[in-house]
């Protein structure tokens, strides 16, 4: 009688489907954080963008951005945005409403969430040597780079 000698456990090599368990593993886990505060992933995403702003920040800048990020239709950005300044998360500046900042509870909620994802996001990358994130980081980029070349060529 022979005994089959266990397969020897590879680390796979960068392919999309690597990529995407990564990501979608990391959006469930934000998604999780995110139920809990009534809030969904696109409004998280434009949130953020309008949090980071310095200033206020148009309309058309978040929906450029949001849409870049998402690869979502504008139009479904400016849902999004509408949604958020229904829910007082935002804010309509500037004589013409073109300019958006965060309320104080629009920036409640995002501090809540950054500071909860950041807890969560340190354990997930605890013990990864300083090296192989940055090599991770050059990779996913020139990825991003080069799908993002091939999108424009459709």
């Amino acid at each position: 009688m022979t005994t089959a000698t266990p397969a020897t456990p590879t680390t796979p090599t960068v392919n999309g489907r690597v990529i995407a368990l990564a990501h979608y593993a990391g959006r469930a886990v934000l998604e999780r954080v995110l139920a809990r505060t009534g809030n969904t992933f696109n409004q998280s995403v434009t949130l953020r963008v309008v949090a980071i702003a310095d200033a206020p920040i148009a309309r058309d800048k978040v929906a450029a951005d949001v849409t870049g990020s998402l690869k979502i239709e504008e139009s479904a950005v400016h849902t999004t945005i509408d949604e958020l300044v229904a829910a007082k998360l935002v804010e309509e500046v500037l004589p013409d409403g073109s300019g958006l900042r965060l309320t104080p509870v629009g920036r409640d909620l995002y501090e809540r969430v950054t500071a909860e994802t950041n807890q969560i996001s340190a354990r997930i990358y605890a013990d990864i040597p300083t090296e192989d994130l940055a090599t991770a980081g050059r990779v996913l980029t020139l990825v991003n780079e080069r799908a993002n070349a091939e999108l424009a060529r459709m």
